[in-house]
C-alpha cells in the first residue's frame, strides 16, 4: 500500500497533511477534512433555513442548537458523500491527474476499507438527525437517494452539476422541517435559489478538470458552457439571487435580510467579472470564495430573525 503520508495533488499544506496521524490521513483525506470548503456549501443552505424559518416563527430558543446539530451533521455527511464519490469514481479518478493521487486509486485504502469508513460516517451523520422531529428525519433520509446517484451522472448527462444542487440544497429544506414541522413555498423558493446557486459555482469547479474531463468522457456543465461561462452564470447566480429574494419576501424579511442578500449578490457578480476558465487556480480560488458569500446572506438572515424576536 502506497505511503498514507503522500498528499492529494490539489491540497498541501493543510493540518492534515502536517498534523494529522499517518495512519489517519487517508480517511480524513476520503472525508475532505484537508479541504473543508465542500462540507461549509453543504452547511450554508441549512443555516439560512434555519434562520430563516426561525424568523417566521418569531422564536430563536432552538436556533443555536440547530446551528450546532446542522455544523457536525453537515460536516459527518459531506465526508460520508465524498467517499461514496471516490469509491464510485475509484477508475475515473486514477486518469485524471488532480485525482489520481486520492487515497483509493493511490492504494492508500482499499474499497472495502473506504466502504466501512462511509458506514461509519452515515452513523454519525444518523445520530445527529435522530435530534431532530420525526418530519425533519424523514425528510432528512429522503436526500440519500439523490446523493447516491449524483456520482453517476456525469457519465450520462452534460448537467450533473444539478443533481448536485439538489443534493447540496436539500438543507434549505432541512431547517424549515426541523423548526417548523412543513416545507412550504417560501421553503421551496430558498431550495431552488440554493440550487441554482451550485450549478454556478460548481460549474467553476469543474473548470480545473474540463481538459481531462474531455479525454476520459466525464460530462459536465463546464464542458457543456465553455467559452460561454460567463453568460450562463449570469443567468444561473442571477436566478439565485431572484429565488431567494422570492423567499425573503414571502418570510416578510427585514432589512438585515435583504442587505444580506445584496451582498451575497455582489459577491457574486464579482465572481463573475474575475473568472478566466482557462486558470484553475483562479477557479478553485473563485469556488472557495461562495463559502465567504454565503455566510453574508446567513449574517443577515440570522440578525433579522434576532429583530423579529
Amino acid at each position: 500500500m502506497s505511503d498514507a503520508s503522500a498528499r492529494v495533488a490539489d491540497s498541501t499544506g493543510n493540518w492534515v497533511d502536517t498534523h494529522a496521524p499517518l495512519w489517519l490521513r487517508p480517511y480524513l483525506r476520503l472525508s475532505r477534512l484537508d479541504r473543508p470548503i465542500g462540507s461549509w456549501l453543504l452547511l450554508l443552505p441549512c443555516w439560512w433555513s434555519a434562520a430563516l424559518a426561525a424568523g417566521i416563527a418569531h422564536g430563536l430558543s432552538h436556533l443555536p442548537l440547530t446551528i450546532a446539530l446542522f455544523f457536525i451533521g453537515a460536516f459527518a455527511m459531506r465526508g460520508a458523500g465524498c467517499t461514496w464519490n471516490d469509491i464510485t469514481d475509484r477508475d475515473l479518478d486514477a486518469k485524471v491527474e488532480r485525482t489520481r493521487s486520492r487515497p483509493i486509486p493511490a492504494g492508500q485504502v482499499s474499497v472495502t476499507q473506504a466502504f466501512v469508513f462511509l458506514v461509519l460516517q452515515a452513523l454519525v451523520g444518523l445520530a445527529v438527525l435522530l435530534q431532530f422531529n420525526r418530519f425533519a428525519v424523514f425528510t432528512g433520509i429522503a436526500s440519500l437517494l439523490v446523493v447516491a446517484i449524483y456520482p453517476f451522472m456525469k457519465r450520462i448527462t452534460y448537467w450533473p452539476q444539478v443533481v448536485l444542487g439538489l443534493a447540496f440544497s436539500w438543507g434549505a429544506l432541512m431547517g424549515f422541517a426541523v423548526m417548523l414541522q412543513s416545507i412550504d413555498v417560501t421553503a421551496l423558493m430558498l431550495y431552488a435559489g440554493s440550487i441554482a446557486w451550485v450549478i454556478g459555482y460548481d460549474t467553476i469547479y469543474a473548470h480545473q478538470d474540463a481538459e481531462d474531463d474531455a479525454l476520459i468522457g466525464v460530462k459536465s456543465t463546464a464542458r457543456l458552457f465553455g467559452t460561454r461561462t460567463r453568460e450562463a452564470l449570469v443567468i444561473f447566480y442571477g436566478l439565485a439571487v431572484v429565488l431567494i429574494g422570492a423567499a425573503l419576501w414571502l418570510a416578510s424579511a427585514r432589512w438585515p435580510a435583504w442587505l444580506g442578500l445584496a451582498v451575497f449578490a455582489a459577491h457574486l457578480g464579482r465572481q463573475i467579472a474575475r473568472l478566466k476558465i482557462n486558470d484553475p487556480v483562479l477557479c478553485l480560488r473563485i469556488f472557495k470564495s461562495n463559502r465567504d458569500a454565503g455566510l453574508l446572506l446567513f449574517a443577515g438572515l440570522l440578525i433579522d430573525a434576532v429583530m423579529r424576536v
